[in-house]
């Protein structure tokens, strides 16, 4: 799993190039004060893994993360505990309060590097089954792909709008998004993944299935193009 690092503070830039030298799946491919210099490595290079400050001089990791069209998996690393809630409606993987035990840094790689293998184990469309199993509850409930609308996020959980009813899963919209084939569900908002076979009607700003008026995030502009330009070709 690579992974590159951004902190205004060098000292904590040590800290995570040291406890990352400690976990066998982790290659740390850089490390920035600079946040603008990572932005320009993350255009040239896959990284599945960041690990960001949040208060920084130039800009707010928030406002980084936020800027990124598709942000790698996110460990917020901070000495502050008030932006816990924001980071997380980022989709951030886990935020780390400094000064952060290697257990607990260990803790987050570990999380991040099981979403990177369900998302590496994600088949494609063609070689999917047309179903999946999603834990509501105690329960395991088999949702069949077709009838899927949409995915909204609920807090902690995702809840599955399906034709006829709905289920709720303990998720990050991140896990969800890894249980489905890319080629037929977008991310159109922080809080919404779209079936793009069951939009009725794209407009500037939302996206009508049926009687539901999905909002389109301002992140997420290209990714519904996409889906335009697919149905247009259908």
């Amino acid at each position: 799993m690579t992974a590159i690092a951004i902190d205004d503070e060098p000292v904590a830039l040590s800290v995570i190039q040291a406890h990352a030298a400690k976990v066998p799946f982790m290659e740390i491919k850089g490390t920035f004060t600079n946040a603008f210099e990572a932005m320009e490595l993350l255009r040239r290079e896959k990284i599945d893994l960041l690990f960001l400050d949040i208060k920084m001089p130039d800009i707010s990791g928030l406002d980084f993360l936020s800027s990124l069209h598709e942000p790698p998996m996110t460990i917020f690393t901070t000495a502050y505990s008030e932006h816990a809630v924001q980071s997380f409606e980022l989709d951030a993987i886990d935020y780390l309060l400094k000064p952060f035990s290697l257990a607990r840094f260990l803790k987050a790689c570990n999380k991040a590097h099981s979403l990177l293998q369900l998302k590496q184990d994600r088949p494609q469309s063609s070689s999917f089954p047309g179903y999946i199993f999603i834990k509501s509850g105690y329960e395991q409930f088999k949702v069949q792909l077709d009838e899927v609308l949409y995915l909204e996020s609920a807090g902690n959980y995702v809840n599955f709008i399906l034709q006829d009813k709905k289920v709720m899963s303990r998720l990050s919209m991140q896990e969800a998004m890894a249980l489905l084939p890319v080629a037929d569900f977008t991310r159109v908002h922080r809080s919404f993944i779209v079936a793009n076979h069951k939009i009725d009607r794209i407009d500037r700003s939302c996206i009508y299935i049926r009687q539901a008026v999905i909002p389109i995030g301002a992140a997420f502009g290209e990714a519904v193009n996409r889906i335009a330009g697919g149905r247009e070709e259908e």
